[in-house]
């Protein structure tokens, strides 16, 4: 999928002839003999739009039953193309905000890919225990100045008290600036007024259904977790750690080059995390990630 800086999106109308004419859908296609993702994609496009696109950034991969044929899809975002597109095929082609109204009827494998590009690429961690609550609200008060747009409250040692007085200072802050604030499934009952849960590993082996929650996530370790989190029906996951942090002296990390692995075949968006910042956001999105989540408070040891 083609996206501007501004996020909004390429989407095209499905040709006459073909199965769900009229509905919109990526640009994009089959992959030929011989070729691999990109070199499909770029082949593709040039064919469907006259452009030639750079490197195309790994997103995630699911598969759609449709009435006419069982597809495998390679959802991958291209943020640097030359030409400007221009219908090679008698469709139509408009770029769209994914937070606004979209065009209709959409592909239906395309429905779930439009929902999620609603996704912050960054997602902050607060801990109000290792900073103090005044230091954290300040702290995000600035980060939400900044940009920010998705906050996870993480508080497992606070008391009830203390954690719903911090969600009643957090949730006013976050929305003045449209920024979602996610709870812990550690906390101890059910947030109502937040938009959304990220369920901790044991949480989510538990479960055989979705929760209710608008926006569900969860942690994972690896593909195990990873296949339940996506049966459960979660909207995103968070993998790791990747790196070394403060938090986290002697444990087993991924590394880069385990968390592009798990991420390679993921049915679903997914955040790195442990030891990461938001400097690492280019590298991780190029490994897979949807984008990065980090920490308010604890620190990286190292830059590998």
């Amino acid at each position: 999928m083609l996206l501007r800086p501004d996020g909004a999106v390429l989407l095209a109308d499905r040709p006459a002839g073909k199965p769900y004419a009229g509905y919109w859908e990526f640009p994009g296609g089959k992959i030929e003999p011989g070729e691999d993702v990109q070199q499909a994609l770029a082949r593709e496009l040039h064919e469907e739009l006259g452009i030639d696109i750079g490197p195309a950034r790994p997103w995630f991969v699911f598969e759609y039953d449709y009435p006419h044929a069982y597809v495998r899809l390679h959802f991958r975002r291209v943020y640097d193309w030359r030409g400007a597109p221009h219908a090679r095929e008698g469709q139509q082609l408009a770029f769209f905000d994914p937070t606004d109204e979209l065009p209709q009827p959409l592909l239906p494998a395309a429905v779930p890919a439009l929902r999620w590009l609603t996704l912050p690429s960054v997602c902050e961690w607060l801990e109000a225990g290792a900073l103090g609550v005044d230091a954290l609200l300040a702290h995000l008060d600035a980060r939400l100045a900044q940009g920010l747009r998705m906050v996870l409250l993480h508080e497992p040692n606070q008391a009830q008290a203390a954690i719903d007085g911090l969600l009643a200072a957090v949730l006013p802050r976050c929305r003045a600036h449209g920024a979602r604030v996610l709870v812990c499934s550690t906390q101890g009952r059910p947030m109502q007024d937040a938009d959304g849960m990220l369920l901790m590993p044991d949480a989510l082996a538990d479960l055989v259904a979705r929760p209710s929650a608008p926006w569900l996530g969860a942690m994972v370790r690896d593909a195990t977790d990873l296949a339940q989190a996506a049966r459960v029906g979660c909207d995103f996951v968070m993998a790791g750690p990747v790196l070394p942090s403060a938090d986290a002296v002697g444990a087993i990390t991924l590394g880069w080059h385990g968390f592009s692995a798990l991420a390679s075949t993921t049915p679903l968006p997914v955040y790195a995390m442990g030891g990461v910042a938001t400097t690492d956001l280019d590298r991780a999105q190029h490994a897979g990630a949807h984008g990065v989540a980090v920490s308010s408070a604890v620190p990286r040891l190292s830059a590998a």
